[in-house]
C-alpha cells in the first residue's frame, strides 16, 4: 500500500479529495472499457444484462499494476470508484445476490482496494468522497452544482442521496481543519476561536442534512437505492460472505457494505471531545470502521484522539466547556437526524409486508448492524459527553 500524502497538504478539504475526482480515464483501452461499462451501468442492470457483460469479460483482462507501480493514486480512485459499482451491481443484479464475484473483476478490485489501504467492497470514500463533479468548474461546491459520476439505478432520489452527503462533507471542512490544529494550541483565545468554528460547520452541516427529503424519497431510496450497497458481513442474504474468484484460497469473505459511520467527520469530533463509547460489541462496530477509511483519514483520527486536550481546557475553562458544550449539542442533533431518517428511510418502509424483501435487510443497516439500536446508543452517549 503507497503511503499517503501528508494530510496536512489538503487539511482545508476536509475528508474530500484535494483535487476534484476524475469522471473517467482513456489511459488505454481497457480503462476506456472499464469506464465504458460503469456509464452504463443503469441501463445493464434495468435490461438485466449486466451479469453476461461481465462474464464475458476474460478472467485477467484488467490489470492496472502499472498505475500501481506508478503511484497512480487519482487515476486508482477513479478506477476503484468505478469497480465498486460494478462489482456491487453484479452481485445485486437479481432478486437474490450472487455469492461468487467473476475473475476480472475481483483481481483488479483486491490489487486497487489493497494499493489504497482499505478492503475490496463499495465503501464511502468510493460510493461519496471519490464520485462526484461540479456542474459548473468556476462555482464552489453546493447542491446547486454537485452530481455524480456513477449510479447504479440513476435518477434524483440516488443522486440527491450522495450529493447531500458531498456538500456536508464540503461544509464540515472547516471543523476538520480547526480539529487538527486545535490540538497543538494553549491560548483559550485560539481555542475558543476553533470551538466556534468547528461549532459553525455543525450548524451547516446540519442544514443541510435536514435537506435529504427534499428530494430523496423514503419509498425510492428503500427499493432502488439502498439495496445495491450493502455489503457481506451479517447480510442475511450472504450468510458465508463472498468469495472472490482466484483469491483468498477460494474461502468467501465477509466485508460491511457502505455506511454513513464510515464518513471520518463525527468520529474525528468524537476523538477531539472524548466521547466515550461504553466497551462493547457497538464500539467494537465504530473502530471497525475505521478500516473502510482513507488510511490518512484514520491515522488523522488517532492522532487528534491521543493528543487532544480540550476535555482538561474545559474543566477549567467555563468559556470553553460552554463552547465545547455547544458543539456537543449539535453533534447529538446530527445522529438524531440520522435516527429519524433511519426510521422514515428504513424501518417504516420495511414495515409494509408487501415490501418485506425488496430492500434488503429489514433489521440491519447497509453496514450489517441493527442500526435503530446503534443510533441510539451513539446519540445518547454523545449527549452524556456535555458538562455541566
Amino acid at each position: 500500500m503507497k503511503s499517503d500524502l501528508v494530510f496536512e497538504s489538503n487539511i482545508h478539504r476536509g475528508f474530500l479529495p484535494e483535487e476534484h475526482p476524475l469522471k473517467y480515464i482513456n489511459y488505454d483501452v481497457k480503462t476506456e472499457f472499464l469506464c465504458e461499462i460503469t456509464k452504463e451501468l443503469p441501463k445493464l442492470l434495468l435490461t438485466g444484462s449486466l451479469a453476461k457483460t461481465i462474464e464475458k469479460i476474460p478472467k485477467n483482462f484488467f490489470d492496472f499494476s502499472d498505475l500501481i507501480s506508478a503511484n497512480e493514486e487519482e487515476k486508482l480512485r477513479c478506477l476503484n470508484s468505478k469497480l465498486s459499482f460494478i462489482a456491487h451491481g453484479y452481485i445485486y443484479s437479481e432478486n437474490k445476490p450472487k455469492s461468487i464475484l467473476p475473475r476480472s473483476i475481483s483481481s483488479p478490485w483486491i490489487k486497487v482496494s489493497k494499493y489504497l489501504g482499505r478492503p475490496p467492497v463499495l465503501s464511502y470514500a468510493s460510493y461519496c468522497l471519490d464520485n462526484w463533479y461540479l456542474l459548473d468548474s468556476k462555482q464552489p461546491i453546493s447542491l446547486d452544482n454537485v452530481a455524480l459520476i456513477n449510479n447504479f439505478l440513476g435518477g434524483v432520489d440516488e443522486d440527491w442521496f450522495v450529493t447531500i452527503h458531498v456538500c456536508i462533507e464540503d461544509a464540515a471542512a472547516p471543523a476538520v481543519k480547526s480539529a487538527f490544529e486545535i490540538v497543538s494550541e494553549t491560548n483559550e483565545t485560539n481555542i475558543l476561536q476553533h470551538l466556534k468554528i468547528i461549532q459553525t460547520s455543525l450548524k451547516k452541516m446540519n442544514e443541510i442534512f435536514d435537506r435529504m427529503s427534499e428530494k430523496c424519497d423514503p419509498y425510492i431510496y428503500y427499493h432502488r437505492v439502498r439495496p445495491y450497497i450493502f455489503g457481506w458481513k451479517n447480510n442475511p442474504d450472504l450468510p458465508k460472505g463472498l468469495i472472490y474468484k482466484g483469491f483468498f484460497n477460494g474461502k468467501p469473505q465477509q466485508f460491511r457494505g457502505e455506511t454513513g459511520a464510515q464518513s471520518s467527520i463525527i468520529p474525528l469530533l468524537d476523538a477531539l471531545f472524548a466521547v466515550k463509547h461504553k466497551k462493547d460489541s457497538l464500539r467494537d462496530y465504530l473502530e471497525e470502521m475505521l478500516l473502510y477509511m482513507p488510511p490518512s483519514h484514520r491515522e488523522l483520527i488517532a492522532s487528534v484522539k491521543k493528543d487532544s486536550k480540550i476535555l482538561e481546557y474545559s474543566n477549567s475553562s467555563k468559556p470553553i466547556r460552554n463552547k465545547m458544550n455547544e458543539c456537543l449539542d449539535e453533534m447529538t442533533k446530527f445522529r438524531s437526524q440520522h435516527i429519524k431518517y433511519a426510521n422514515d428511510y428504513i424501518h417504516a418502509q420495511s414495515r409494509n409486508p408487501k415490501y418485506f424483501s425488496s430492500g434488503g435487510s429489514t433489521i440491519r443497516g447497509t453496514g450489517g448492524t441493527p442500526f435503530m439500536r446503534y443510533l441510539r446508543k451513539h446519540r445518547d452517549e454523545t449527549r452524556e459527553s456535555i458538562k455541566n
